[in-house]
Protein backbone atom coordinates (compact mmCIF):
# COMPACT_ATOMS: atom_id res chain seq x y z
CA UNK A 1 0.00 0.00 0.00
CA UNK A 2 1.15 3.70 -0.70
CA UNK A 3 2.34 6.19 2.06
CA UNK A 4 0.77 9.17 1.96
CA UNK A 5 3.64 10.94 0.63
CA UNK A 6 3.71 8.65 -2.67
CA UNK A 7 0.74 9.35 -3.55
CA UNK A 8 1.13 13.30 -2.88
CA UNK A 9 4.50 12.87 -4.99
CA UNK A 10 2.81 10.47 -7.40
CA UNK A 11 -0.28 13.24 -8.29
CA UNK A 12 2.06 15.97 -8.02
CA UNK A 13 3.85 14.62 -11.28
CA UNK A 14 0.41 13.78 -12.83
CA UNK A 15 0.01 17.56 -12.31
CA UNK A 16 3.29 18.40 -13.87
CA UNK A 17 3.00 16.53 -16.88
CA UNK A 18 0.75 19.84 -18.03
CA UNK A 19 -2.70 17.78 -19.16
CA UNK A 20 -5.48 19.91 -19.43
CA UNK A 21 -7.38 17.67 -17.79
CA UNK A 22 -5.23 18.24 -14.23
CA UNK A 23 -5.07 22.13 -14.49
CA UNK A 24 -7.62 22.93 -11.65
CA UNK A 25 -6.28 19.79 -9.33
CA UNK A 26 -4.44 20.68 -6.95
CA UNK A 27 -2.23 17.88 -6.04
CA UNK A 28 -2.39 18.52 -1.89
CA UNK A 29 -6.01 17.82 -1.93
CA UNK A 30 -6.26 15.08 -4.35
CA UNK A 31 -3.44 12.76 -2.29
CA UNK A 32 -5.33 13.68 0.90
CA UNK A 33 -8.81 12.53 -0.77
CA UNK A 34 -7.12 9.39 -2.11
CA UNK A 35 -5.29 8.74 1.83
CA UNK A 36 -8.70 9.16 3.03
CA UNK A 37 -10.39 6.53 0.95
CA UNK A 38 -7.28 4.10 0.96
CA UNK A 39 -9.10 0.94 0.28
CA UNK A 40 -10.83 0.94 -3.38
CA UNK A 41 -12.90 -1.96 -3.96
CA UNK A 42 -14.13 -4.60 -1.54
CA UNK A 43 -11.47 -7.59 -2.41
CA UNK A 44 -8.78 -4.92 -1.52
CA UNK A 45 -10.04 -4.62 1.94
CA UNK A 46 -10.78 -8.71 1.85
CA UNK A 47 -6.88 -9.27 0.87
CA UNK A 48 -5.66 -6.50 3.57
CA UNK A 49 -7.57 -7.59 6.29
CA UNK A 50 -7.29 -11.59 6.11
CA UNK A 51 -3.12 -10.79 6.17
CA UNK A 52 -4.60 -9.24 10.07
CA UNK A 53 -5.86 -12.52 10.19
CA UNK A 54 -3.26 -14.56 9.40
CA UNK A 55 -0.61 -12.56 11.72
CA UNK A 56 -3.01 -12.60 14.76
CA UNK A 57 -3.43 -16.77 14.14
CA UNK A 58 0.34 -16.87 13.50
CA UNK A 59 0.65 -14.80 16.47
CA UNK A 60 -2.24 -16.53 18.58
CA UNK A 61 -0.15 -20.15 18.75
CA UNK A 62 2.97 -18.14 19.56
CA UNK A 63 0.72 -16.91 22.99
CA UNK A 64 -2.21 -17.57 24.03
CA UNK A 65 -2.83 -15.04 25.45
CA UNK A 66 -2.95 -13.10 22.38
CA UNK A 67 -6.36 -13.83 21.56
CA UNK A 68 -8.82 -11.84 19.41
CA UNK A 69 -12.40 -10.62 19.68
CA UNK A 70 -15.42 -8.96 17.89
CA UNK A 71 -18.70 -7.95 18.39
CA UNK A 72 -21.90 -8.95 16.42
CA UNK A 73 -22.85 -5.51 14.65
CA UNK A 74 -26.48 -4.85 12.85
CA UNK A 75 -25.45 -2.14 11.20
CA UNK A 76 -23.09 -0.08 9.64
CA UNK A 77 -23.12 2.82 12.17
CA UNK A 78 -23.04 0.55 15.13
CA UNK A 79 -20.18 -1.18 13.51
CA UNK A 80 -18.76 2.75 13.41
CA UNK A 81 -19.16 3.24 16.49
CA UNK A 82 -17.76 0.53 18.16
CA UNK A 83 -14.19 0.81 15.99
CA UNK A 84 -14.37 4.55 17.14
CA UNK A 85 -14.93 3.26 20.74
CA UNK A 86 -11.83 0.74 20.89
CA UNK A 87 -9.79 3.50 19.33
CA UNK A 88 -10.57 6.52 21.51
CA UNK A 89 -10.29 4.18 24.53
CA UNK A 90 -7.08 1.56 23.84
CA UNK A 91 -5.49 3.56 21.15
CA UNK A 92 -5.54 0.73 18.24
CA UNK A 93 -7.78 -1.20 16.55
CA UNK A 94 -5.27 -4.45 17.10
CA UNK A 95 -6.98 -7.97 17.32
CA UNK A 96 -10.31 -6.44 17.40
CA UNK A 97 -12.37 -7.40 14.18
CA UNK A 98 -16.35 -7.33 13.46
CA UNK A 99 -18.36 -10.17 13.79
CA UNK A 100 -21.60 -10.42 10.78
CA UNK A 101 -24.10 -12.31 12.70
CA UNK A 102 -26.76 -14.25 10.58
CA UNK A 103 -28.86 -14.37 13.65
CA UNK A 104 -29.13 -10.63 13.29
CA UNK A 105 -29.35 -10.10 9.41
CA UNK A 106 -32.41 -12.37 9.71
CA UNK A 107 -34.24 -10.65 12.78
CA UNK A 108 -33.11 -7.04 11.71
CA UNK A 109 -32.07 -6.80 8.09
CA UNK A 110 -34.46 -8.87 6.36
CA UNK A 111 -37.32 -7.42 3.66
CA UNK A 112 -39.45 -9.74 4.94
CA UNK A 113 -39.69 -8.33 8.52
CA UNK A 114 -38.08 -9.87 11.26
CA UNK A 115 -37.02 -13.60 10.91
CA UNK A 116 -35.97 -16.40 13.22
CA UNK A 117 -32.11 -17.80 11.91
CA UNK A 118 -33.76 -20.36 9.35
CA UNK A 119 -31.78 -18.52 6.40
CA UNK A 120 -35.37 -17.20 5.07
CA UNK A 121 -33.73 -14.18 4.70
CA UNK A 122 -32.38 -12.80 1.43
CA UNK A 123 -29.25 -14.34 0.44
CA UNK A 124 -28.30 -11.02 -0.71
CA UNK A 125 -28.50 -9.35 2.59
CA UNK A 126 -25.60 -10.50 4.20
CA UNK A 127 -23.51 -8.92 1.17
CA UNK A 128 -25.16 -5.99 1.71
CA UNK A 129 -24.75 -6.00 4.96
CA UNK A 130 -20.48 -6.27 4.49
CA UNK A 131 -20.73 -3.36 2.08
CA UNK A 132 -22.31 -0.97 4.19
CA UNK A 133 -20.20 -1.66 7.10
CA UNK A 134 -17.05 -1.19 5.48
CA UNK A 135 -19.01 2.01 3.77
CA UNK A 136 -19.36 3.06 7.44
CA UNK A 137 -15.52 2.10 8.18
CA UNK A 138 -14.38 3.72 5.80
CA UNK A 139 -16.10 7.08 6.18
CA UNK A 140 -14.59 6.81 9.79
CA UNK A 141 -11.57 6.89 8.48
CA UNK A 142 -12.38 9.87 5.89
CA UNK A 143 -14.17 11.54 9.14
CA UNK A 144 -10.66 11.51 11.61
CA UNK A 145 -8.43 12.60 8.58
CA UNK A 146 -10.35 15.30 7.54
CA UNK A 147 -10.03 16.87 11.45
CA UNK A 148 -6.50 16.10 11.07
CA UNK A 149 -5.69 17.39 7.81
CA UNK A 150 -8.15 21.08 9.20
CA UNK A 151 -5.38 20.97 12.28
CA UNK A 152 -2.62 20.60 10.12
CA UNK A 153 -3.72 23.43 7.95
CA UNK A 154 -4.19 25.93 11.36
CA UNK A 155 -0.61 24.82 12.62
CA UNK A 156 2.53 26.54 13.52
CA UNK A 157 5.40 25.56 11.90
CA UNK A 158 6.57 23.87 15.21
CA UNK A 159 3.21 21.78 15.91
CA UNK A 160 2.93 21.21 11.81
CA UNK A 161 5.59 18.10 11.39
CA UNK A 162 4.02 16.16 14.45
CA UNK A 163 0.42 16.90 12.49
CA UNK A 164 1.63 15.24 9.84
CA UNK A 165 3.09 12.07 11.41
CA UNK A 166 0.22 11.81 12.79
CA UNK A 167 -1.28 11.49 9.47
CA UNK A 168 1.21 9.70 8.07
CA UNK A 169 1.34 6.65 10.63
CA UNK A 170 -2.81 6.72 10.61
CA UNK A 171 -4.36 3.65 11.81
CA UNK A 172 -7.19 2.85 9.26
CA UNK A 173 -10.82 1.51 10.70
CA UNK A 174 -10.82 -1.46 8.54
CA UNK A 175 -10.51 -4.88 10.33
CA UNK A 176 -11.39 -8.40 9.44
CA UNK A 177 -15.19 -9.01 9.54
CA UNK A 178 -15.80 -12.77 10.43
CA UNK A 179 -18.99 -13.20 8.09
CA UNK A 180 -21.49 -15.82 8.56
CA UNK A 181 -22.82 -17.29 5.38
CA UNK A 182 -25.14 -19.83 8.00
CA UNK A 183 -25.37 -23.28 6.03
CA UNK A 184 -24.32 -21.97 2.65
CA UNK A 185 -28.16 -21.16 1.36
CA UNK A 186 -28.30 -24.31 -0.72
CA UNK A 187 -26.13 -26.52 -2.94
CA UNK A 188 -22.72 -25.83 -3.04
CA UNK A 189 -22.74 -23.84 -6.52
CA UNK A 190 -25.38 -21.59 -4.50
CA UNK A 191 -22.16 -21.44 -1.46
CA UNK A 192 -19.67 -20.18 -3.65
CA UNK A 193 -21.79 -17.56 -5.69
CA UNK A 194 -22.48 -16.33 -2.39
CA UNK A 195 -18.88 -16.23 -0.69
CA UNK A 196 -18.00 -14.62 -3.98
CA UNK A 197 -20.41 -11.67 -3.29
CA UNK A 198 -19.28 -11.55 0.19
CA UNK A 199 -16.00 -12.11 -0.64
CA UNK A 200 -16.16 -9.02 -3.29
CA UNK A 201 -18.23 -6.66 -0.54
CA UNK A 202 -15.09 -6.99 1.72
CA UNK A 203 -15.34 -10.36 3.50
CA UNK A 204 -12.00 -12.15 4.20
CA UNK A 205 -13.45 -14.52 6.77
CA UNK A 206 -16.26 -16.92 6.20
CA UNK A 207 -18.11 -18.93 8.31
CA UNK A 208 -19.66 -21.76 7.58
CA UNK A 209 -22.12 -24.24 9.49
CA UNK A 210 -22.64 -27.86 8.59
CA UNK A 211 -26.59 -28.00 9.12
CA UNK A 212 -29.08 -28.90 6.25
CA UNK A 213 -29.05 -25.54 4.38
CA UNK A 214 -33.29 -25.54 4.02
CA UNK A 215 -33.40 -27.17 8.05
CA UNK A 216 -31.24 -24.71 9.49
CA UNK A 217 -32.00 -23.41 13.08
CA UNK A 218 -30.25 -21.21 15.41
CA UNK A 219 -27.54 -22.71 16.92
CA UNK A 220 -29.15 -22.31 19.98
CA UNK A 221 -32.80 -23.82 19.54
CA UNK A 222 -33.53 -27.38 19.30
CA UNK A 223 -34.37 -29.58 15.64
CA UNK A 224 -31.01 -28.98 14.62
CA UNK A 225 -29.81 -31.39 11.59
CA UNK A 226 -26.69 -32.03 10.54
CA UNK A 227 -25.39 -33.22 6.65
CA UNK A 228 -22.67 -36.11 6.55
CA UNK A 229 -19.20 -34.62 5.87
CA UNK A 230 -18.78 -35.13 2.09
CA UNK A 231 -21.53 -32.76 2.23
CA UNK A 232 -20.38 -30.17 4.21
CA UNK A 233 -16.36 -30.30 2.68
CA UNK A 234 -18.26 -29.34 -0.60
CA UNK A 235 -19.21 -26.29 0.79
CA UNK A 236 -15.96 -25.31 1.93
CA UNK A 237 -13.88 -26.03 -0.82
CA UNK A 238 -16.95 -23.81 -2.81
CA UNK A 239 -15.91 -20.62 -0.82
CA UNK A 240 -12.16 -21.97 -0.75
CA UNK A 241 -12.68 -21.58 -4.55
CA UNK A 242 -13.92 -17.87 -4.61
CA UNK A 243 -11.41 -17.13 -2.16
CA UNK A 244 -8.77 -18.21 -4.84
CA UNK A 245 -10.82 -17.09 -7.99
CA UNK A 246 -10.90 -13.08 -6.80
CA UNK A 247 -7.13 -13.62 -5.52
CA UNK A 248 -7.69 -13.59 -2.01
CA UNK A 249 -5.08 -16.62 -1.21
CA UNK A 250 -5.08 -15.95 2.61
CA UNK A 251 -8.63 -15.71 2.99
CA UNK A 252 -10.08 -17.85 6.37
CA UNK A 253 -12.49 -20.51 6.59
CA UNK A 254 -14.27 -20.92 10.03
CA UNK A 255 -16.00 -24.27 10.17
CA UNK A 256 -18.80 -24.86 12.55
CA UNK A 257 -20.38 -27.99 13.65
CA UNK A 258 -23.71 -28.00 15.58
CA UNK A 259 -23.43 -31.84 16.07
CA UNK A 260 -23.80 -31.23 19.85
CA UNK A 261 -27.13 -30.04 19.71
CA UNK A 262 -28.09 -31.53 16.56
CA UNK A 263 -29.67 -34.98 17.52
CA UNK A 264 -30.76 -35.63 13.82
CA UNK A 265 -29.60 -36.20 10.15
CA UNK A 266 -31.03 -36.37 6.98
CA UNK A 267 -29.24 -38.43 5.37
CA UNK A 268 -27.14 -41.59 5.92
CA UNK A 269 -23.71 -41.36 4.35
CA UNK A 270 -22.01 -43.26 1.71
CA UNK A 271 -19.49 -45.52 2.88
CA UNK A 272 -17.11 -47.88 0.62
CA UNK A 273 -15.19 -49.19 3.82
CA UNK A 274 -15.27 -49.89 7.43
CA UNK A 275 -14.32 -47.10 8.85
CA UNK A 276 -14.48 -44.55 6.20
CA UNK A 277 -15.63 -40.85 6.88
CA UNK A 278 -19.24 -41.81 5.89
CA UNK A 279 -19.04 -44.92 8.11
CA UNK A 280 -18.14 -43.03 10.82
CA UNK A 281 -21.02 -40.51 10.79
CA UNK A 282 -23.29 -43.65 9.94
CA UNK A 283 -22.16 -45.34 13.38
CA UNK A 284 -23.53 -42.44 15.49
CA UNK A 285 -26.92 -43.32 14.21
CA UNK A 286 -29.52 -45.06 16.50
CA UNK A 287 -30.25 -48.23 14.79
CA UNK A 288 -31.53 -51.63 16.06
CA UNK A 289 -30.38 -55.02 14.53
CA UNK A 290 -33.40 -56.31 12.40
CA UNK A 291 -33.34 -59.87 10.90
CA UNK A 292 -35.43 -60.62 7.76
CA UNK A 293 -38.80 -62.36 9.84
CA UNK A 294 -38.77 -58.61 11.48
CA UNK A 295 -38.05 -56.27 8.20
CA UNK A 296 -41.34 -54.03 7.52
CA UNK A 297 -42.73 -52.65 4.92
CA UNK A 298 -40.82 -49.16 3.75
CA UNK A 299 -38.12 -49.96 5.86
CA UNK A 300 -34.41 -48.14 5.59
CA UNK A 301 -31.96 -50.88 6.21
CA UNK A 302 -27.50 -50.68 6.23
CA UNK A 303 -24.92 -53.17 6.30
CA UNK A 304 -22.92 -52.20 9.81
CA UNK A 305 -20.04 -54.32 10.51
CA UNK A 306 -21.56 -57.13 8.95
CA UNK A 307 -24.96 -56.95 11.03
CA UNK A 308 -28.74 -55.72 9.05
CA UNK A 309 -28.95 -52.94 11.19
CA UNK A 310 -32.48 -50.36 10.66
CA UNK A 311 -31.98 -46.98 11.66
CA UNK A 312 -34.61 -44.62 13.79
CA UNK A 313 -35.92 -42.67 11.50
CA UNK A 314 -38.71 -40.15 12.70
CA UNK A 315 -42.29 -39.51 11.22
CA UNK A 316 -40.37 -36.29 9.67
CA UNK A 317 -38.29 -39.02 7.72
CA UNK A 318 -35.05 -37.88 9.26
CA UNK A 319 -32.76 -40.01 11.02
CA UNK A 320 -32.33 -39.89 14.65
CA UNK A 321 -28.24 -39.97 16.47
CA UNK A 322 -27.92 -42.48 19.24
CA UNK A 323 -28.07 -39.74 22.48
CA UNK A 324 -24.80 -38.44 24.43
CA UNK A 325 -22.71 -38.67 20.79
CA UNK A 326 -22.79 -34.87 20.32
CA UNK A 327 -19.13 -34.13 21.96
CA UNK A 328 -17.68 -37.18 20.00
CA UNK A 329 -19.48 -36.23 16.24
CA UNK A 330 -17.99 -33.05 17.16
CA UNK A 331 -14.91 -33.88 17.09
CA UNK A 332 -14.73 -35.62 14.56
CA UNK A 333 -16.45 -32.87 12.55
CA UNK A 334 -13.38 -30.99 13.77
CA UNK A 335 -10.76 -32.83 12.90
CA UNK A 336 -12.26 -33.44 9.59
CA UNK A 337 -12.64 -30.25 8.56
CA UNK A 338 -9.65 -28.78 9.67
CA UNK A 339 -8.07 -31.60 7.65
CA UNK A 340 -10.01 -30.57 4.56
CA UNK A 341 -9.61 -26.99 3.86
CA UNK A 342 -10.73 -25.11 6.66
CA UNK A 343 -8.60 -22.72 8.94
CA UNK A 344 -10.48 -22.14 12.27
CA UNK A 345 -13.27 -24.48 13.75
CA UNK A 346 -16.78 -23.37 15.69
CA UNK A 347 -18.15 -25.61 18.04
CA UNK A 348 -21.12 -24.37 19.50
CA UNK A 349 -21.88 -25.59 23.18
CA UNK A 350 -25.22 -25.26 25.50
CA UNK A 351 -22.86 -23.62 28.15
CA UNK A 352 -19.91 -21.51 28.44
CA UNK A 353 -17.90 -24.22 30.12
CA UNK A 354 -14.26 -23.86 29.95
CA UNK A 355 -13.72 -27.61 31.19
CA UNK A 356 -16.14 -29.37 28.64
CA UNK A 357 -14.83 -27.27 25.38
CA UNK A 358 -11.03 -27.87 27.14
CA UNK A 359 -12.00 -31.73 26.91
CA UNK A 360 -12.88 -31.76 23.35
CA UNK A 361 -10.37 -29.62 21.91
CA UNK A 362 -7.77 -32.05 24.11
CA UNK A 363 -8.58 -34.26 21.83
CA UNK A 364 -8.82 -32.58 18.40
CA UNK A 365 -5.42 -31.64 19.04
CA UNK A 366 -4.09 -34.39 19.41
CA UNK A 367 -4.41 -34.85 15.48
CA UNK A 368 -4.34 -31.35 14.41
CA UNK A 369 -2.26 -29.76 17.30
CA UNK A 370 -2.68 -26.00 16.13
CA UNK A 371 -6.54 -26.43 15.77
CA UNK A 372 -7.67 -23.08 17.00
CA UNK A 373 -11.26 -22.15 17.84
CA UNK A 374 -13.82 -19.30 17.24
CA UNK A 375 -16.11 -19.09 20.32
CA UNK A 376 -19.24 -17.98 20.40
CA UNK A 377 -19.75 -16.12 23.85
CA UNK A 378 -23.57 -16.39 23.18
CA UNK A 379 -26.03 -13.67 24.74
CA UNK A 380 -28.74 -17.12 24.51
CA UNK A 381 -26.67 -18.33 27.60
CA UNK A 382 -27.89 -17.29 31.00
CA UNK A 383 -24.24 -15.98 32.02
CA UNK A 384 -24.47 -15.63 35.75
CA UNK A 385 -27.10 -18.46 36.28
CA UNK A 386 -24.46 -20.25 34.60
CA UNK A 387 -21.45 -19.81 36.10
CA UNK A 388 -22.87 -19.28 39.60
CA UNK A 389 -24.04 -22.92 39.36
CA UNK A 390 -20.29 -24.11 38.20
CA UNK A 391 -19.08 -22.25 41.42
CA UNK A 392 -21.71 -24.17 43.29
CA UNK A 393 -20.85 -26.96 41.87
CA UNK A 394 -17.07 -26.72 43.01
CA UNK A 395 -18.14 -26.15 46.31
CA UNK A 396 -20.09 -28.98 46.42
CA UNK A 397 -17.50 -31.10 45.62
CA UNK A 398 -14.84 -29.87 47.69
CA UNK A 399 -16.98 -30.19 51.04
CA UNK A 400 -18.01 -26.87 51.39
CA UNK A 401 -20.92 -25.92 52.88
CA UNK A 402 -23.50 -24.61 50.32
CA UNK A 403 -26.61 -25.01 52.62
CA UNK A 404 -27.30 -21.46 52.46
CA UNK A 405 -27.68 -21.47 48.50
CA UNK A 406 -30.50 -22.68 46.37
CA UNK A 407 -28.72 -23.88 43.16
CA UNK A 408 -31.91 -23.08 41.29
CA UNK A 409 -32.62 -20.12 42.50
CA UNK A 410 -28.94 -18.22 42.39
CA UNK A 411 -29.86 -16.02 39.86
CA UNK A 412 -31.45 -13.95 42.86
CA UNK A 413 -30.61 -10.50 43.57
CA UNK A 414 -29.96 -11.70 47.29
CA UNK A 415 -26.76 -13.55 46.51
CA UNK A 416 -25.32 -11.00 44.37
CA UNK A 417 -23.13 -10.02 46.86
CA UNK A 418 -22.20 -13.46 48.73
CA UNK A 419 -18.58 -15.27 48.05
CA UNK A 420 -20.59 -17.44 45.66
CA UNK A 421 -21.23 -14.62 43.45
CA UNK A 422 -18.25 -12.65 43.42
CA UNK A 423 -15.99 -15.13 42.49
CA UNK A 424 -18.53 -16.34 39.94
CA UNK A 425 -18.45 -12.32 38.19
CA UNK A 426 -14.75 -12.85 38.56
CA UNK A 427 -15.09 -16.50 36.49
CA UNK A 428 -16.83 -14.72 34.09
CA UNK A 429 -14.36 -11.36 33.70
CA UNK A 430 -11.56 -13.96 32.98
CA UNK A 431 -13.48 -16.23 30.67
CA UNK A 432 -11.88 -15.13 27.20
CA UNK A 433 -8.20 -15.19 28.77
CA UNK A 434 -8.84 -18.07 30.93
CA UNK A 435 -10.48 -19.95 27.96
CA UNK A 436 -7.72 -18.68 25.42
CA UNK A 437 -5.55 -20.30 27.66
CA UNK A 438 -7.25 -23.85 28.38
CA UNK A 439 -9.28 -24.26 25.47
CA UNK A 440 -7.70 -23.12 22.33
CA UNK A 441 -9.78 -20.39 22.15
CA UNK A 442 -8.50 -17.83 19.15
CA UNK A 443 -10.88 -15.47 18.84
CA UNK A 444 -14.23 -14.43 21.18
CA UNK A 445 -17.39 -13.13 19.89
CA UNK A 446 -20.59 -12.05 20.92
CA UNK A 447 -22.90 -12.99 18.38
CA UNK A 448 -25.27 -10.10 18.85
CA UNK A 449 -24.69 -7.87 21.35
CA UNK A 450 -25.92 -4.79 19.73
CA UNK A 451 -29.47 -6.06 19.46
CA UNK A 452 -29.47 -6.07 23.21
CA UNK A 453 -27.52 -2.75 23.84
CA UNK A 454 -30.07 -0.43 21.34
CA UNK A 455 -33.28 -2.58 22.73
CA UNK A 456 -31.90 -1.61 26.39
CA UNK A 457 -30.72 1.93 25.62
CA UNK A 458 -33.89 2.54 23.93
CA UNK A 459 -35.79 1.38 26.82
CA UNK A 460 -33.98 3.89 29.72
CA UNK A 461 -34.69 6.87 27.06
CA UNK A 462 -38.29 5.87 26.76
CA UNK A 463 -38.86 5.43 30.31
CA UNK A 464 -36.97 8.71 31.38
CA UNK A 465 -38.70 10.85 28.09
CA UNK A 466 -42.11 9.49 28.29
CA UNK A 467 -42.07 9.57 32.22
CA UNK A 468 -41.90 12.62 34.52
CA UNK A 469 -38.15 13.42 33.76
CA UNK A 470 -39.34 15.09 30.20
CA UNK A 471 -36.63 16.40 27.82
CA UNK A 472 -34.53 15.60 31.05
CA UNK A 473 -34.38 12.26 30.60
CA UNK A 474 -32.36 12.20 27.20
CA UNK A 475 -30.95 15.67 28.55
CA UNK A 476 -29.25 13.82 30.98
CA UNK A 477 -29.44 10.17 29.81
CA UNK A 478 -27.96 10.74 26.87
CA UNK A 479 -26.38 14.19 25.68
CA UNK A 480 -24.53 14.79 28.89
CA UNK A 481 -22.72 11.49 29.01
CA UNK A 482 -22.20 11.63 25.60
CA UNK A 483 -20.53 15.19 26.05
CA UNK A 484 -18.40 14.02 29.15
CA UNK A 485 -17.12 10.98 27.77
CA UNK A 486 -16.07 12.47 24.37
CA UNK A 487 -18.81 10.29 22.38
CA UNK A 488 -17.54 11.71 18.92
CA UNK A 489 -21.11 11.45 17.31
CA UNK A 490 -22.63 14.07 19.76
CA UNK A 491 -21.85 16.05 16.89
CA UNK A 492 -23.83 14.52 14.96
CA UNK A 493 -23.67 16.83 11.84
CA UNK A 494 -19.82 15.94 11.88
CA UNK A 495 -20.58 12.46 12.12
CA UNK A 496 -22.83 12.01 9.23
CA UNK A 497 -20.21 13.97 7.11
CA UNK A 498 -21.05 17.86 7.15
CA UNK A 499 -17.13 19.02 7.57
CA UNK A 500 -15.68 16.69 5.01
CA UNK A 501 -18.74 18.29 2.78
CA UNK A 502 -17.38 21.23 3.51
CA UNK A 503 -14.04 20.54 2.78
CA UNK A 504 -14.55 19.11 -0.46
CA UNK A 505 -17.02 21.90 -1.67
CA UNK A 506 -13.47 24.31 -0.99
CA UNK A 507 -11.47 21.92 -2.81
CA UNK A 508 -13.78 21.93 -6.24
CA UNK A 509 -15.19 25.30 -5.77
CA UNK A 510 -12.59 27.80 -3.92
CA UNK A 511 -13.69 30.76 -2.56
CA UNK A 512 -16.79 30.56 -4.16
CA UNK A 513 -17.90 27.05 -1.78
CA UNK A 514 -21.27 27.23 0.39
CA UNK A 515 -20.19 25.81 3.94
CA UNK A 516 -21.84 24.99 6.87
CA UNK A 517 -19.43 25.13 9.21
CA UNK A 518 -20.16 29.00 10.01
CA UNK A 519 -21.02 30.82 12.69
CA UNK A 520 -24.17 30.02 13.40
CA UNK A 521 -23.96 26.34 12.87
CA UNK A 522 -24.91 24.64 16.22
CA UNK A 523 -22.26 22.13 16.52
CA UNK A 524 -19.92 25.17 17.78
CA UNK A 525 -21.81 24.49 21.22
CA UNK A 526 -20.21 21.28 21.67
Amino acid sequence: MATYKEILENLSNLKASGKDAHVNMNPEHAARMRWQNQFQTGVDIAKYTAAIMRKDMDAYDADTSAYTQSLGCWHGFIGQQKLISIKKHFGSNDKKYLYLSGWMVAALRSEFGPLPDQSMHEKTSVASLINELYTFLRQADARELSALFRELDAASDETKPLIQEKINNYETHIVPIIADIDAGFGNEEATYLMAKQMIEAGACCIQIENQVSDEKQCGHQDGKVTVPHSDFLAKINAVRYAFLELGVDDGVIVARTDSLGAGLTKQIAITHEVGDLGDQYNSFLDVEEVSPDKMQHGDVLINQNGKVVRPKRLPSNLYQFRKNTGEARCILDSITSLQNGADLIWIETEKPHIGQIGAMMDEIKKVVPNAKLVYNNSPSFNWTLNFRQQIFDGMQEANKDVSSYDREDLMNEKYDSTELAIEADEKIRTFQADAANQAGIFHHLITLPTYHTAALSTDNLAKEYFGDQGMLGYVKGVQRKEIREGIACVKHQNMAGSDMGDDHKEYFAGEAALKASGDDNTMNQF
